[in-house]
This record gives structure tokens, C-alpha cells and sequence, in this order.
């Protein structure tokens, strides 16, 4: 490891050279593979074709039928997300409150509101310590949280959709 500073911790603010990146994107590559060999539910991997490192895990789920989650590897961090559900039709208020105080309660990532005010969960690494289970635990606490989340949201924002169903 590089040292960063001068007590000899990594600085999360060092960018990766081109040959470390290079590096880790490999591995990134060989873990998501051997994560996919693994879990059932993971039913696709695939790369960004346009020059980014970046990849999409599509898992297939219960409450939604599937998640996919973005990983993108930049020379400081590796960013993660996963789209949620569209901007809330009514309720919004209290939708983002419930979002707010389910933030409270994640380690690694947070819901936050995106392009078109639709719903996602992200989070960010320091390129720098990644290993596979990073890789696995950020798989899981995205898929977790989409699970455990995605009807209530859905209930809060869309409400008249599923009055008949109560």
C-alpha cells in the first residue's frame, strides 16, 4: 500500500496511477465473476463499453423483480448505485422523511434523490482498500435494502395505485 500520510495511513485523497487501477480492475472483474458462479439470484454481469470501468450486477429479487447495481471504478473511489422507483406521484413529503430516516440506519450507502427525482441507493469506497468482500457486501446491502424497502416506498409514492388492495 502507498503511503499517504505521514503516520502511514492510506490517504482516501491519493488517485490511483493507471497501472494500479489496471490492477484492481482485473480483480474487480475475477471477483464479480466468482460472486456470480456463488448466488443464484445474480442472473447477469456486464461492462461498460464506453471506456469507463464500470459494471452492472443485475440481480433478480422478490419485492422487485430486479436490481441492478452500477460499480464504477475512478482513481479514488469506487462508486456504487442501484435505481430504486421513479419520483413519487403524491406523498413526496413523507416519502422522503421515511427515506431520511431509513438513511439513519445503513451502514455504506444512502438513498438519495437523482436525475428526474427518481428514488436511488449509493454509497462510495476508497479505491484503495477494495477486496471481494467489499464487492459482496455492497452487492448485498443494495439488494437487502431495495428488498426490504421497495413495497413500502412504492405504497408511500403511488398511493391511489394500491388503494384496492387494502
Amino acid at each position: 500500500m502507498r503511503d499517504g500520510s505521514q503516520d502511514g495511513h492510506e490517504s482516501a485523497a491519493d488517485a490511483m496511477n493507471a497501472e494500479e487501477l489496471a490492477v484492481l480492475e482485473r480483480r474487480i472483474d475475477e471477483w464479480v465473476g466468482e460472486l456470480d458462479a456463488e448466488y443464484d439470484h445474480i442472473v447477469a454481469i456486464d461492462r461498460s463499453d464506453d471506456g469507463a470501468l464500470r459494471w452492472f450486477v443485475r440481480m433478480r429479487g422478490e419485492e422487485k423483480e430486479f436490481t441492478t447495481v452500477w460499480l464504477t471504478l475512478g482513481q479514488r473511489t469506487l462508486r456504487y448505485e442501484t435505481y430504486v422507483m421513479p419520483a413519487p406521484e403524491e406523498n413526496e413529503r413523507e416519502l422522503f422523511e421515511h427515506l431520511l430516516r431509513r438513511n439513519e440506519r445503513l451502514v455504506g450507502a444512502h438513498f438519495s434523490i437523482g436525475v428526474e427525482d427518481a428514488v436511488f441507493l449509493r454509497g462510495e469506497l476508497s479505491s484503495s482498500v477494495v477486496e471481494k468482500s467489499d464487492i459482496d457486501r455492497i452487492l448485498g446491502t443494495l439488494y437487502a435494502t431495495v428488498e426490504q424497502a421497495f413495497s413500502s416506498l412504492l405504497k408511500i409514492g403511488f398511493a391511489s395505485r394500491f388503494a384496492n388492495d387494502a
